[in-house]
């Protein structure tokens, strides 16, 4: 028997289906069909010199601010503003009970009047008294002591209209008014109570604050202080980043805090600045020199929970939904940090991108 003879026909089948691999694998795979490019907007990413920058919280305080404190013993009779009321500068805010301090001022009057009677009575008698010595009618002690009675009235009417003033003062101070214009922040009295002027110390009444002049106060560590210092600039950062509003001026002050070894920075707000007001927090970039960064408009962000992304397209024309890690905003741009390189696109719209890699899934789109 022959060789061929013995080859049954699954040996055959197994045969010619590794004849068919062996010639499969010689010949090269069928390109697939390219996608076509999708009809998206897109933008490419790129690098650009920008601002440098360090952020701390900061309080906006504002620059005119105080407590008025009772400077005299009285009882609170008027009570017109209340915490938020705006006022004027000169606007009535408490007026007290005032029989104590008039009836004080009418008893000064009248003690200035006396003073002034008895300092008129010694003045005419003195005047009398040197004209007679004048032509050697009486001895020298006399005229001495005219001088020293009429010097002495002097004094005690001196003493007498001293004494008036301090009444007037203590009638003006049953009346506080507002020393700037701004509004009330916070009132510590009600009508009817009993104020005391001290001690230990003064009964406080209302907090006042401009609105008209803000600043906001950043506390700094001691290490970035000189970077600080060598760029004197900086940014309030409002609305999450779109809005940026550029500081006027800064002030280091020139002391650290003991304890915590940090420096308070004072960033003057621009007047008219709407959406600031005083105790708010806000964030505050300081200039740091510059470098590369790429940024992208917010408009092209797409937002899944605390996830921010863009849709990229690849150069095989796919798109696809990757994930970034994003910096500082400036105004319509946002800084990236992570998940994007110098020279690619990404969709303008996010919202056609999503729509169009849909479709595409569906089989709509080739």
């Amino acid at each position: 028997m022959n060789a061929f003879a013995v080859f049954t026909p699954w040996r055959l089948v197994i045969a010619l289906a590794a004849l068919a691999v062996l010639a499969a694998c010689g010949r090269e795979p069928a390109p697939a069909r390219p996608l076509a490019p999708p009809a998206l907007a897109t933008l490419v990413v790129a690098s650009a010199q920008a601002p440098r920058e360090q952020v701390w919280d900061g309080v906006v305080e504002a620059v005119n601010e105080t407590t008025l404190a009772a400077q005299t013993n009285a009882r609170v009779e008027q009570l017109p503003v209340d915490a938020g009321s705006r006022v004027a500068k000169g606007d009535v805010l408490v007026r007290f009970t005032d029989v104590e301090q008039s009836s004080a001022q009418r008893g000064a009057q009248a003690a200035v009047a006396a003073a002034r009677a008895a300092f008129d009575e010694a003045q005419a008698n003195y005047t009398r008294i040197d004209a007679i010595y004048a032509r050697k009618l009486v001895a020298r002690a006399e005229l001495d002591q005219a001088t020293a009675r009429r010097d002495a009235a002097q004094a005690a009417l001196a003493a007498a209209q001293a004494q008036l003033r301090s009444a007037g003062q203590q009638t003006d101070y049953t009346v506080v008014r507002a020393p700037f214009a701004g509004v009330v922040t916070q009132r510590f009295v009600e009508v009817g109570q009993a104020v005391q002027s001290g001690p230990p110390q003064p009964q406080p009444l209302l907090a006042l604050a401009a609105l008209d002049a803000l600043r906001v106060e950043v506390t700094i560590p001691q290490s970035a202080v000189e970077a600080v210092r060598q760029h004197p600039a900086a940014t309030l950062i409002l609305d999450g980043g779109a809005r940026r509003i550029a500081a006027p001026d800064i002030t280091v002050l020139p002391t650290a805090d003991a304890a915590t070894h940090t420096f308070r920075v004072r960033v003057a707000v621009p007047p008219g600045s709407a959406g600031l007001w005083p105790g708010m927090t806000v964030k505050v970039a300081f200039a740091a020199g510059a470098a590369a960064q790429l940024s992208i408009p917010a408009s092209a962000l797409v937002q899944r929970g605390e996830l921010d992304g863009v849709y990229v397209l690849g150069a095989d024309n796919t798109v696809s939904l990757r994930q970034l890690r994003l910096g500082h905003r400036r105004g319509d741009d946002v800084d990236v940090l992570a998940g994007l390189a110098a020279g690619e696109r990404v969709a303008a719209d996010p919202v056609a991108a999503a729509r169009w890699l849909v479709e595409h899934r569906a089989g709509k789109t080739p």
